[in-house]
């Protein structure tokens, strides 16, 4: 009985192991938007939240550009995003699915990103600047008035 238990016990770790090679992850960030992106083999189809993206979403439409770059994508993308607005958003998901894409594409896919912007692969590092005491804005002074 033990034999048969210590057989199935290394089978499990065998194909545990492969699941674990079949599954990509990378992160993408913009403004206050972080999205994890897991991909695995499938038909091309992307899951943001647990919903999939379909329609005039505007995070789907920003993800064309990539898609449009290569040629046939066979893995299905699973994303969690959150914080910022819905571009900021699209933006980190677009940066995230791009490195994935990258790494399964290897230097030519990189190359052709970053030729066709640098954005994809790089993430922007600007942030809103914070607000100051004795100011309404970040920058913006209060202006006095004599009348």
């Amino acid at each position: 009985m033990s034999k048969k238990t210590d057989k199935t016990a290394k089978n499990d770790k065998a194909k545990s192991k492969a699941k674990k090679t079949d599954v990509l992850y990378a992160r993408g960030k913009r403004k206050e938007s972080i999205a994890r992106v897991t991909a695995k083999p499938g038909e091309g189809l992307v899951w943001v939240n647990g919903g999939l993206l379909v329609g005039n979403d505007s995070r789907l439409i920003s993800l064309q550009e990539v898609f449009s770059l290569v040629p046939e994508v066979k893995l299905n993308f699973f994303a969690i995003v959150s914080g910022g607005g819905v571009e900021g958003q699209g933006q980190a998901l677009k940066t995230g699915v791009a490195r994935i894409l990258a790494k399964v594409g290897g230097e030519e896919i990189k190359k052709k990103f970053m030729d066709f912007d640098r954005s994809l692969l790089v993430e922007d590092v600007r942030r809103v600047e914070p607000k100051k005491f004795k100011g309404p804005k970040a920058r913006a002074r209060f202006t006095k008035s004599y009348r």
